[in-house]
């Protein structure tokens, strides 16, 4: 696994977030878009993963798109951020977008040293995911969720129930007495990943530092 380092290192205001090839390509413009709209106050970890189906997911389930199965990398990958967050004069927020977004989700289940998860358009209707967070409750202070107005409107039958599992997940944090957020955006997936995981973060950052 690689690490990439944006804006400032000394930074009270740590971001990290799981990341592949693709969104490497448009980090320059999550990173000009978060400046812009939190300031430059902060400091982003980023780390490349090897196998996006496998290094964070938290359990083990076959594909539901494409023949890559799904594997048990997370625990993994979650130890490898956490050697970052060693700083108790630090804040350290989680976040990302898809499948990375839901590892956020569940690492903040794992441990209380994320005080923000930023997940943006997360995979929640990852098999089982909704039913661990009734048993796990987040650790985190707060949570923003995000997603597209088109995404549970895929042929897919499991990705389509990703609406439905926002839903209910956002009830879920919410009864959980947690500050939490479901902004809905315009579009499918695919659409402007970079500026919705900006968006992700820029709400934290406002919601914890007083900004």
């Amino acid at each position: 696994m690689k690490v990439y380092e944006y804006g400032k290192s000394d930074s009270r205001f740590v971001l990290l977030q799981a990341v592949d090839d693709h969104d490497l390509s448009f980090m320059d413009d999550e990173i000009k878009a978060l400046s812009e709209m939190a300031g430059g106050d902060f400091r982003l970890i980023t780390l490349k993963v090897e196998s996006w189906n496998r290094d964070i997911s938290p359990w083990r389930a076959p594909a539901v798109f494409g023949n890559a199965d799904f594997g048990d990398g997370a625990r993994e990958t979650l130890e490898t951020f956490l050697g970052y967050c060693t700083d108790p004069d630090k804040v350290y927020f989680i976040g990302g977008y898809s499948l990375a977004g839901l590892f956020s989700l569940w690492a903040g289940c794992q441990s209380a040293v994320f005080q923000g998860v930023a997940a943006a358009s997360p995979s929640v209707w990852f098999p089982g995911f909704t039913d661990y967070l009734k048993a796990h409750p987040v650790r985190s202070k707060a949570v923003y969720l995000s997603l597209g107005d088109r995404e549970e409107k895929t042929r897919n039958p499991v990705m389509a129930t990703v609406g439905d599992c926002i839903r209910e997940d956002y009830e879920l944090l919410k009864a959980q007495g947690l500050r939490c957020t479901l902004e809905w955006n315009r579009g499918n997936h695919f659409k402007d990943a970079d500026l919705r995981t900006a968006r992700a973060f820029t709400w934290l950052l406002k919601q914890l530092s007083g900004r």
